[in-house]
This record gives structure tokens, C-alpha cells and sequence, in this order.
């Protein structure tokens, strides 16, 4: 009996005495972002976070130059040009209502057209919101900040401290610049000539693909993005402004869609059928 009951005990631990055992890993550890490693929270210097932060305020902020000058072009006032960049304060959006307005559009349709465009920052906040998890009287100030540029940045950060400082440097850097170099934009115009000439309205969206394309990392991703570039483009002359890109993003579910079906694959069919002819035998 003393035989069969050391060969049935469970093995003791051959680790250091008083060494803890190993158990189930722990709760994510306070400030790490949900997906991040268990039981730690990454760290990255801050110096890191400052310095991709603010490479992304400058470069996308200098181009607030050609939103100046495109817009002077379209015929606005420097007083509404600056109040474009200071309360709307969205690049796309600017960019695709002075367009309208330069092609001698309506104005009631170019800003509908603009407002459609900007609708894709709610889905930013709902995102970011759960990132930075701001305490509440901050969160209709940093609401104005939620654009391509500061959400590409914060998503990036591996815990909630960089998030935020992340968020926080890239928003004000873009903000100080992109209104600074709209006003000598908007002042300069008159220097430059013909604005279409120098293309500048090209920049924005230019920068906008320079940061996602780094971010496209699975097939599912790729193939998302092509999908959705090929509806914008076909949809872009015949649809008002702003609506081929709202429509683009139905390229999401599309791809989810059929990537489920072909996980699935036809054996899922023919497995169920066979439990089902076997439980009619049975």
C-alpha cells in the first residue's frame, strides 16, 4: 500500500526552497494596453515616444503650407481659412472642402462632402478612447486632436503612459505647426502663382500613406486596404466628395467575409452533414 501510494502522490517541485511555483499567468499589469504581454507592461523610453511623435507633427504639420495656399486659391479669406485650421482642424476634410469649393462646387455640398470625410475620426475616438482612458473633463479638448496622424502614433505605444504622451506631443506639435504654416500659406499665395501648378493639395494624403503603409503587416490587411483603395477610386466620379471614402471602408467586411468562409472551408459543410445523417441513423 505505501508503494502504490508514493507511486500515485504528485511529483513535489525541484525548485529553490521557498521559490514560488509557477501558477496561471497573471492579470495585464496596470497601464499596459489590452493584447499586451501578460503580467508586464512593455516599456519604452520616452525619448523614443517624443521623437516618433514629433517627426509625425512636423513633417504632416509643415504641409498645413499647402491647405494655405490651396485654400486662398479657392477664393476664402484669410479669416476663414485660419478658422478652418483652428476649429475643423482635420487635413482631409479641409483639403476636400476648398477643392469643392475651387471647382466651383456648391458651398452647402462641399462642407456636407467634408463632413462625411470627417466622420472616420468618431471611429479614432471610440478606439482611443479605451487607450488613453483620459479622465473626463480632458476628453472634449483631446477630442479635437483625434485625426489620422494622432491616432497612427498612440496605437503604436505598447503601454498607456506612451499612449498618452504619444498622443499628447503629436497633437499639440501638429496643431502649433499646421496652423502656423496655414497663415503664411494663405499669405504667401498670391507669390506662388497658380496653386494647382505646384500640386500641392497632394501632400496631405501623401503623408497619410506614408504612415499606414507601415502598418499593413498581415494579407488581411493588405488585401483590406487594396480593396478599399480600388472602391474609393471608382467610386470618386460619380459619388459628392467625401462619400467614395466613407463607402471604401465597406471593403472591412467584405474581406472579413470571405476570409472566414475560406478558414471554414467546404469540410465544414460536409462534416455537419455527416453528424447530421449519423444522428437519423442512430
Amino acid at each position: 500500500m505505501r508503494r502504490v501510494a508514493e507511486q500515485t502522490a504528485p511529483p513535489e517541485s525541484t525548485g529553490a526552497i521557498g521559490a514560488p511555483s509557477a501558477g496561471p499567468p497573471g492579470p495585464t499589469a496596470p497601464g499596459a494596453l489590452p493584447g499586451g504581454p501578460t503580467g508586464t507592461s512593455p516599456h519604452k523610453p520616452d525619448a523614443a515616444v517624443v521623437r516618433d511623435a514629433l517627426a509625425v507633427g512636423i513633417a504632416v504639420g509643415l504641409s498645413g503650407f499647402a491647405f494655405g495656399v490651396t485654400a486662398a486659391g479657392s477664393g476664402l479669406s484669410l479669416l476663414q481659412i485660419c478658422a478652418l485650421s483652428l476649429f475643423v482642424f482635420t487635413g482631409a476634410s479641409q483639403f476636400a472642402l476648398v477643392g469643392a469649393l475651387a471647382a466651383g462646387g456648391n458651398p452647402y455640398t462641399a462642407a456636407a462632402g467634408a463632413f462625411f470625410l470627417g466622420v472616420r475620426n468618431a471611429f479614432y475616438g471610440l478606439r482611443l478612447s479605451q487607450l488613453l482612458a483620459l479622465p473626463r473633463a480632458l476628453r472634449p479638448f483631446a477630442a479635437h486632436w483625434v485625426i489620422d496622424e494622432t491616432t497612427a502614433v498612440t496605437v503604436a505605444q505598447p503601454d498607456r503612459r506612451s499612449a498618452r504622451l504619444g498622443f499628447t506631443v503629436t497633437g499639440l506639435t501638429l496643431y502649433v505647426l499646421w496652423n502656423l504654416t496655414t497663415l503664411v500659406g494663405a499669405m504667401g499665395a498670391e507669390a506662388l502663382g497658380d496653386t494647382e501648378a505646384w500640386g500641392l493639395d497632394a501632400a496631405s494624403p501623401a503623408v497619410f500613406l506614408a504612415l499606414l503603409a507601415p502598418m499593413l503587416k498581415s494579407t488581411t490587411e493588405r488585401v483590406t486596404a487594396g480593396l478599399a483603395v480600388l472602391l474609393a477610386l471608382t467610386l470618386l466620379p460619380v459619388l459628392p466628395a467625401g462619400v467614395p471614402v466613407l463607402l471604401s471602408a465597406l471593403a472591412a467586411p467584405v474581406v472579413l467575409f470571405l476570409m472566414g468562409r475560406r478558414k471554414r472551408g467546404p469540410g465544414t459543410a460536409t462534416r455537419g452533414k455527416t453528424t447530421e445523417k449519423g444522428g437519423r441513423d442512430a
